[in-house]
């Protein structure tokens, strides 16, 4: 799949960036049931649709859906924290239907909401949680967007796994600086 630049979808949610028969788009309420569809089919954390509702309402600049001759098959459901220091947002989940994998579609999801933190938050930072054992994900988030770890919090899932958390420096290069937001 070609790699193409980021394009600012700006407050036109008819443009988006096309890459072969799928193209990544800023989500609109009308993709929620389909986001929340990929949700389930994809990730054992699953939310109710109040969640997704509160986030595209409150963050609507954040959240990003890769369409598929209009089937929704991957997303991300991202916000800013609220009640932060230094202001930084949270990548809540990323979701990419099996078959549309390795294509770098949670890439372009990703850095999509990256630079809509930067650009209407100034968010200094984003900071995510992974499960210690999703080697798949770590490798996404380490070794291609430049995520590092920043703690380890216990017992982190539901099912008593571990997570990492996660952060990726966006304004600033001192990913220390979050440290003083420790509950964000």
């Amino acid at each position: 799949c070609a790699s193409l630049p980021l394009v600012d979808v700006g407050s036109d949610p008819s443009r988006f960036r096309s890459f072969g028969m799928v193209s990544v788009r800023r989500a609109q309420p009308r993709d929620l049931v389909d986001m929340q569809q990929c949700n389930l089919m994809c990730l054992p954390e699953n939310y109710q649709m109040k969640y997704y509702f509160y986030h595209v309402l409150t963050w609507p600049q954040l959240l990003h859906v890769a369409e598929d001759r209009g089937k929704i098959v991957g997303y991300v459901l991202a916000k800013m924290e609220e009640e932060a220091v230094i202001p930084h947002g949270h990548i809540t989940s990323l979701a990419i239907l099996r078959q549309y994998r390795k294509l770098g579609l949670a890439t372009k999801l990703m850095e999509a909401a990256h630079q809509a933190m930067k650009d209407v938050f100034r968010a200094e930072y984003v900071s995510l949680h992974v499960r210690v054992g999703n080697k798949g994900a770590l490798h996404l988030y380490k070794d291609t967007l430049g995520y590092q770890v920043f703690d380890v919090e216990a017992k982190y899932y539901a099912d008593g796994e571990d997570a990492y958390d996660m952060r990726k420096p966006l304004l600033s290069s001192i990913i220390d600086a979050g440290k003083a937001n420790k509950k964000g």
